[in-house]
């Protein structure tokens, strides 16, 4: 494939290294710059990954042959990069969450329509052979009429292993909004859009402990809730039921279940790229586990990938903004809902995007 599609990476932390790695898989890709505000870190990176260049944020900017840029910084700072990306003319692909405010994301979602850009968001785990063998076995009836379904995320906080847990427990952080938008963006794939959502929320502990090496025994004040029991309604009439914490030691929970009027359907980690799938139709003595039917021998990057497939061959990208700003519409929404103590109805709206077709060759997506 002659034509390339320029990438430069802004924010070398701890989730770069997938991205350099993942877009490298894709003919399509081109990844040529990547900047940080501490250059020796931008530095080590190029260097570990072959980038030709490492630079300041104003030149990656400024460099016209930078087509999409790949904002990986901190959530609080996403819109604000992302604002930079768009008016410098770039088309931007920005780790989740889209923003940390509604407001923050309708601007981003303006910006790139003036500027005539295409403007996206993580996370692309949902791209991946797990999610997609369980999109087809909807789409295809295996299960039935989808009715309910169930996600849970539990776990007792990043602290103990995260270099820099900090922004976990402040606003933008947090259950919901670390980990909320795999979940939330996995079933809207599966289920369709969001049309009203309830839910109680809590801070179980006012300060976190790090545990990790090299900061043990530091406090990090709690900002935003760290459990949240959420309900979900969708457009289409499935209701499912919701939980995020970083206030459990241990459970046995599923991650993501989908009940349907023949059957129900076991979702593997949408944090994951890969499966197990189950099913267990009305009648069956027991869950089968069922082939994947698309690939999991992709990773992070497959949604830069698949928004320089729209550019080049003028489709609609998967992973697109309408889709991240829906899923932050419906994360905020909880809080909300739990402080009224009321249901709310939610303003956004989003296709479900596109089932991947089957057979794709590796490092290649669909043209049209």
């Amino acid at each position: 494939m002659e034509t390339k599609v320029k990438v430069g990476v802004i924010g070398c932390g701890n989730i770069s290294g997938a991205y350099f790695r993942g877009c490298k898989a894709y003919e399509l890709l081109d990844v040529v710059a990547c900047a940080d505000l501490l250059m020796e870190r931008a530095e080590a990176k190029a260097e570990e990954f072959g980038i030709e260049k490492a630079c300041s944020v104003e030149e990656l900017l400024g460099d016209p042959e930078i087509q999409i840029v790949v904002n990986l910084t901190v959530p609080k700072v996403h819109a604000e990069v992302n604002l930079r990306a768009i008016e410098a003319g770039k088309h931007v692909h920005c780790e989740k969450p889209f923003a940390i405010e509604r407001a923050e994301g309708r601007k981003v979602l303006e910006a790139a329509r003036e500027k005539g850009v295409l403007v996206g968001g993580a996370p692309d785990t949902f791209l991946g052979g797990g999610i997609q063998t369980c999109r087809k076995l909807l789409d295809d009836g295996w299960i039935g009429e989808p009715i309910a379904a169930v996600a849970f995320m539990a776990g007792h906080g990043p602290e103990s292993w995260h270099p820099a847990p900090d922004f976990f427990y402040q606003k933008g952080g947090g259950p919901m909004f670390d980990m909320g938008p795999y979940y939330l963006t996995a079933l809207i794939n599966l289920l369709g859009p969001v049309k009203r959502v309830t839910g109680s929320t809590r801070i179980s502990f006012p300060e976190r402990v790090i545990t990790n090496e090299a900061r043990y025994g530091e406090r990090i004040p709690v900002e935003i809730p760290t459990h949240i029991s959420g309900v979900v309604d969708f457009d289409g009439g499935p209701v499912a039921t919701l939980m995020m914490s970083f206030d459990v030691w241990s459970h046995s929970l599923p991650r993501i279940e989908v009940y349907g009027s023949e059957g129900s359907l076991s979702v593997p980690d949408p944090n994951c790229f890969d499966g197990p799938v189950r099913v267990r139709r009305a009648g069956d003595d027991s869950w089968s586990e069922v082939p994947l039917t698309h690939s999991p021998e992709v990773s992070r990057g497959i949604g830069v990938a698949d928004m320089a497939y729209a550019l080049i061959y003028g489709r609609p990208h998967r992973a697109s903004g309408a889709l991240a700003y829906h899923v932050l519409d419906v994360m905020q929404s909880f809080e909300e809902a739990s402080t009224t103590g009321r249901h709310l109805e939610i303003r956004s709206g989003c296709s479900r995007p596109a089932p991947l077709p089957m057979g794709l060759l590796p490092g290649t997506l669909d043209t049209a």
